[in-house]
């Protein structure tokens, strides 16, 4: 019997098989292992010459996982509102990233000091929501923004509030990712 492909393979297959697809480049995702139909977070990255290309996922478990794989990686190619649609003759060119993430805790914090200090920098995804606002940032973010402070105030103007904002109803969770990235871009 034959090896099975690495958890992370079979993931960054599906994803570019998927965006393949959309594009008529390729088939779409053949794997059937049984751990693809266990519901799954994910989010996709994108990335063309090191820069960011689309960046798309799911917050909460919701899909089976190799489902929420290929629906988060067409939307990260095509619906990231902060990009044009990925086209064909960028596909190769393309290093794709999943993230499948760990159900989310609460962050208890009754000030931005308090939350602040219970951050774990490059360990942490945090997701935030105040009054039908939201926004997550992944941990890989922390690489770009280390401090605390700034991570939180960034976190809070991509949820369209004030970079200082605090209210006792505001709302943070964590979570943890495992990250799989396309060692084969054909960059």
């Amino acid at each position: 019997m034959p090896d099975r492909a690495p958890r992370g393979v079979v993931l960054v297959d599906i994803a570019r098989a998927a965006i393949g697809e959309a594009l008529g480049l390729s088939a779409p995702p053949g794997h059937e292992d049984p751990w693809l139909l266990e519901k799954a977070a994910t989010f996709v990255t994108l990335h063309k010459l090191g820069d960011l290309r689309g960046c798309i996922g799911s917050i909460d478990a919701r899909r089976p996982l190799g489902a929420d794989v290929a629906h988060n990686a067409r939307r990260a190619a095509f619906n990231d509102p902060r990009f044009p649609p990925v086209t064909s003759d960028e596909f190769d060119a393309l290093e794709v990233e999943v993230s499948v993430l760990s159900p989310r805790s609460p962050v208890r914090a009754v000030s931005e000091s308090e939350a602040i200090a219970n951050l774990r920098p490059g360990i942490d995804g945090i997701y935030l929501e105040y009054a039908g606002s939201s926004a997550t940032f992944l941990p890989q973010v922390w690489q770009s923004i280390p401090d605390p402070t700034q991570f939180l105030s960034e976190l809070r103007r991509k949820a369209a509030l004030p970079p200082r904002f605090w209210h006792p109803d505001l709302r943070i969770t964590r979570y943890t990712v495992e990250k799989f990235v396309d060692d084969r871009s054909r960059r």
